[in-house]
C-alpha cells in the first residue's frame, strides 16, 4: 500500500511544491482543515480579468495533500474558475473510480493520484486543496 500511494512520482510533485509560499495581497483566501486527518491548507488567490493571475498555497498536511496542492500551483494559473471547477471534477472523478480522459490539462498528474482510489479515506487529502481553492476563488 505504501509504495502504490507514495510512489516516486507522487513525492516528486509534493517535493517540487509549485505554489507553495503566500500571495501579499490576495483577493481571495480560504483556509480548510481536515479533522479525520489533521491536513491544513490555506490557498490564496489573484484573479485578474476573471482569470486566477496568481495562487500560492500553504499546507501542513501528508504527502497526498501536498502533491494534490502542487498539481494546483501548476496547472490553476492562468485559468478560469469553471476550468479549475472541472479540473477538480476530473479528480474526483478519478478517485471515484473513473478513468482519466483525454489529453486535458493536469490529466498526467491526475493520473498520478490513481492508486488512491482503492482507499476511501485518503480521498479527503487529495480534495482538500481543491475545496480551499474553491472556496478562495468565492471569496474573490
Amino acid at each position: 500500500m505504501i509504495e502504490a500511494l507514495y510512489n516516486k512520482a507522487i513525492r516528486e510533485l509534493a517535493d517540487a511544491a509549485h505554489g507553495a509560499g503566500r500571495l501579499a495581497a490576495p483577493t481571495g483566501s480560504a483556509l480548510r482543515d481536515s479533522p479525520m486527518c489533521g491536513d491544513r491548507v490555506r490557498m490564496d488567490v489573484e484573479l485578474v480579468d476573471g482569470r486566477i493571475a496568481a495562487l500560492a498555497h500553504e499546507v501542513k498536511g501528508c504527502l497526498l495533500c501536498r502533491a494534490s496542492a502542487s498539481l494546483l500551483g501548476l496547472h490553476a494559473v492562468g485559468r478560469t474558475p469553471a476550468e479549475v471547477e472541472r479540473l477538480r471534477a476530473r479528480m474526483a472523478a478519478m478517485l471515484a473510480g473513473g478513468e482519466v480522459s483525454g489529453m486535458s490539462e493536469g490529466a498526467e498528474e491526475i493520473a498520478l493520484f490513481a492508486p488512491v482510489q482503492g482507499y476511501r479515506s485518503r480521498h479527503g487529502c487529495v480534495m482538500i486543496p481543491f475545496e480551499a481553492l474553491t472556496i478562495a476563488l468565492g471569496a474573490s
